[in-house]
């Protein structure tokens, strides 16, 4: 049996951890003099309690390091448990929601998602706001971590390619974890206050600057404003490009960066490739925009650049009618959207890195077909790819494709209309952001959905931010007989 004392007294210190970070929103609201402040006490003593009980208890569990199977569980149940914890001040003071509604906005934020199920946002309390897109922070540099430290341990979609970069092990590991961990928390502050000093000089108020800063580093999408970036229309989002570009760029490349190394970010395979897809789409759809509608090229292209690297990065801001743009340009966002972005960043979906193997796995083969003596291995970015790595890949590849497909199903029958099911998977699984058809409310919530649809979506948010593999073990009844 798996010892569930270490992931238990984890996760007890994450959910602590949880708690804490809720007096930020608190002393916003209570300096604001809204009694909402009242909510976030509430709730990060909770947290605090429940979480320290839970640590306490199990303090003399860390008595050897962490097996794979305990990781599993741990990265697994921790999400799952600040998603509920998350929900705690939306459900005990504003906007006043039920649990399904109030687990789906937070899972949604943590998971770096974007879809919404409030409207009037608004008027929201600062505080909510601002605790909204904090998880949207919080979640991003976890989903980071995770990618970095564990999940090239457990193994996960092809991630072991990415161990020489990573760990071996938990145990023997942890001072260096810790030191790269600390690297990468000051990396990811120093580009939200860039990010955060960027929009206030373009002309957001300082609080809106601060919100869109957390949201657009995470790659998340939550806003101040039901008008999403719509309402800063101009300068603003050429800024918003660049800070939503370097949240989908793999962090790894960044830590070496900081230590002097920067040649490893511009021969990054994946850079080079996510920058020149995201071109390819822009362009693509400018050229269709100009010939198809008589508008301004400066605005065609700022508005096209914005959505197209929004969607392609996960982050899910818009700032125009996307389902209006025609088919062939909403078909080209909803494929960038199935691609995603680096490896081990805050992006969402497949990962660049997974497409190129596949890519590059289809170049070999059709070679073989017209060269049936050709003995040559793959490789990606110079190094071989590794036959257990390529068999990782491809289960991910047919795994996340399945699970798209089951999901968009299961929407159907939970009462959507076909459009809005398949949209509501793909933002689900690929952790996009917006959805699209009649059930969807014009300002882009999903505060109408069927109470089985919202159930489903947050499962497929969940498993998509843990790469499917993570979860989907867990199903298995060989994993519990260890």
């Amino acid at each position: 049996m798996i010892d569930l004392r270490p992931v238990a007294h984890v996760i007890g210190l994450v959910i602590v951890a949880l708690g804490g970070m809720m007096g930020f929103p608190l002393l916003l609201d209570w300096t604001a003099g809204d009694e909402n402040w009242r909510s976030f006490l509430q709730a990060g003593i909770i947290c605090v309690l429940a979480g320290g009980a839970v640590s306490v208890a199990t303090a003399n569990a860390l008595n050897a390091p962490l097996t794979v199977p305990q990781v599993f569980l741990m990265t697994v149940l921790t999400w799952v448990a600040a998603c509920i914890f998350g929900a705690l001040p939306f459900v005990l003071g504003a906007p006043g929601v039920g649990w399904l509604d109030a687990i789906f906005e937070a899972t949604s934020g943590l998971t770096t998602t974007g879809a919404t199920v409030f409207v009037g946002i608004d008027d929201l309390p600062m505080g909510v706001n601002l605790w909204r897109v904090m998880l949207h922070w919080l979640g991003g540099l976890g989903i980071v971590i995770v990618a970095m430290l564990f999940l090239p341990v457990m193994k996960v979609g092809g991630m072991q390619f990415f161990r020489s970069e990573g760990f071996d092990t938990l145990g023997k590991v942890l001072p260096r974890a810790l030191d790269i961990s600390a690297a990468l928390v000051q990396i990811y502050v120093a580009i939200t206050v860039a990010c955060a000093l960027t929009y206030a000089v373009l002309g957001m108020s300082g609080f809106d600057a601060v919100a869109h800063a957390l949201s657009t580093v995470s790659t998340g999408g939550f806003s101040t404003s039901d008008q999403s970036f719509a309402k800063y229309a101009g300068p603003l989002e050429y800024a918003a490009i660049v800070f939503m570009l370097l949240g989908s760029l793999p962090f790894i490349r960044f830590i070496q960066a900081w230590q002097g190394e920067w040649q490893p970010l511009w021969k990054d395979r994946q850079v080079r490739a996510y920058l020149r897809w995201n071109a390819y789409a822009i362009g693509v759809i400018v050229v269709y925009e100009v010939l198809s509608h008589d508008i301004p090229l400066e605005v065609v292209l700022r508005e096209t650049a914005f959505n197209v690297v929004s969607i392609f990065s996960g982050t899910g801001f818009t700032s125009a009618d996307l389902s209006g743009w025609g088919a062939f340009p909403f078909a080209i966002l909803f494929v960038t959207g199935l691609i995603g972005g680096c490896t081990s960043s805050t992006g969402c979906s497949v990962k660049v890195f997974r497409w190129l193997i596949l890519l590059e796995a289809a170049r070999l083969q059709v070679r073989r077909l017209f060269e049936p003596n050709l003995v040559a291995r793959l490789r990606y970015d110079g190094r071989a790819v590794e036959e257990d790595v390529l068999n990782a890949v491809m289960a991910f590849f047919t795994l996340f494709m399945l699970s798209f497909g089951v999901l968009a199903v299961a929407l159907s029958l939970a009462g959507l209309e076909v459009k809005t099911a398949v949209t509501a998977a793909w933002t689900a699984i690929a952790n996009v952001g917006p959805a699209f058809g009649p059930e969807v409310h014009p300002t882009g919530a999903l505060l109408d959905f069927p109470a089985a649809a919202k159930a489903i979506m947050i499962f497929g948010m969940l498993t998509g931010r843990l790469e499917l593999v993570a979860v989907y073990v867990l199903i298995l009844p060989r994993f519990w007989r260890g």
